[in-house]
């Protein structure tokens, strides 16, 4: 079994070239909420190691609100949006302050780039965040990239940073994404006796999302194991491996590149996808679903076939043409995603014949 785990390590982290890692609130901020210097300097360090080894380097970072908590005297993570704006706006420009020192102790410079679900949903904002991002990383930069909380509201929030790191991965795309956080990585019997450290996960099922529990740092987190096992489910879909292992470590991010027994990683699934599909499958909040019969489930998952009006069992949900759904089979089980060619009330009429709902080339195959 270990033969197997080292093989199959070496496998996914070899000739890996663009790295986004995330840090989570728990690794750079302290007992009192602030941004935690000796912490920040180690992960600087370990990022900056493997800029000058080559790698490109993208940061994703939490702590903005925990920084501005610390910095406002608030104890509890407020519930109140322009609160939290106020925490995000306060305490982004001193965390990126500490990361532009930092960095340039090394010789490095960084760049801020500050993003909103809507940012990556709009095609044409998509591809200019990538190119930003692109062009930041050719010349040698490491992005900090964050939520940008001071402006973001509940329609057009990421959720969590891991989402996030996910979809920064997903939209260069990269070719690993690695988490770090308090933990060694994915712990089977977490807070009980005879914890266990998961080296290897092959398939994202319902046991292992029972396995995932919330944060317990509710007071400066909103994201635990869950957000990061909806994060993996991203990235690997995409042909991406995810590495989740502990930021306290000082060298563990050489010890992931290096495809040493650190942490857990999840193996991607064959096949990346390409841009627009990435766009379609992880960029979108659908706003309705399509349930198909069985007959069009198999024609679209093993025949690479579009939806055809007749496979609609029923539609939910209020859309326009051009939108994003779901596509589930009867069980309710979302199994794709897609461009539809309707609108609902279109698809409701049972008035379609001899079109496509969803053509194959705007369908992903989740």
């Amino acid at each position: 079994m270990v033969c197997y785990l080292i093989s199959v390590r070496h496998t996914w982290l070899k000739d890996i070239s663009r790295v986004v890692v995330k840090f989570g609130t728990g690794v750079v901020t302290d007992s009192r909420k602030q941004p935690d210097p000796a912490q920040l300097e180690q992960l600087v360090a370990q990022v900056a190691e493997q800029r000058k080894a080559g790698r490109e380097m993208v940061i994703v970072t939490s702590g903005a609100v925990g920084a501005g908590m610390g910095a406002l005297g608030l104890e509890k993570r407020p519930t109140d949006l322009t609160e939290l704006q106020a925490c995000a706006a306060v305490g982004q420009s001193r965390l990126m302050a500490m990361y532009d020192r930092l960095f340039a102790a090394h010789g490095l410079h960084v760049a801020q780039v500050l993003l909103t679900h809507e940012d990556l949903r709009d095609h044409e904002r998509h591809l200019n965040a990538r190119n930003t991002l692109v062009t930041l990383l050719a010349r040698g930069v490491v992005p900090i990239v964050n939520e940008n909380d001071a402006v973001s509201f509940t329609e057009i929030k990421f959720g969590d940073n891991d989402e996030l790191s996910a979809l920064v991965a997903t939209l260069l795309p990269a070719d690993l994404l690695v988490i770090l956080t308090t933990v060694d990585g994915l712990i089977e019997n977490f807070g009980r006796a005879n914890p266990k450290t998961i080296r290897l996960v092959e398939r994202i099922d319902g046991a292992l999302e029972k396995m995932a529990r919330g944060t317990d740092s509710p007071a400066t987190s909103v994201g635990g194991m869950r957000s990061k096992i909806e994060a993996a489910r991203i990235v690997t879909r995409a042909g991406i491996p995810l590495v989740i292992a502990s930021g306290r470590k000082k060298h563990a991010l050489a010890a992931v590149l290096a495809g040493e027994d650190e942490g857990t990683l999840f193996v991607p699934q064959p096949g990346r996808l390409k841009g627009r599909k990435r766009w379609i499958a992880f960029f979108h909040r659908p706003r309705g679903a399509l349930f198909v019969d069985d007959g069009a489930k198999q024609a679209l998952r093993e025949r690479g076939k579009s939806l055809l009006p007749p496979g609609v069992a029923r539609c939910e949900g209020e859309f326009d043409a051009g939108e994003v759904v779901r596509i589930c089979d009867l069980n309710g089980t979302e199994f794709a995603r897609g461009i539809t060619r309707f609108s609902a009330g279109e698809i409701r009429s049972r008035k379609l014949a001899r079109v496509e709902v969803v053509h194959r080339d705007d369908l992903v195959i989740l």
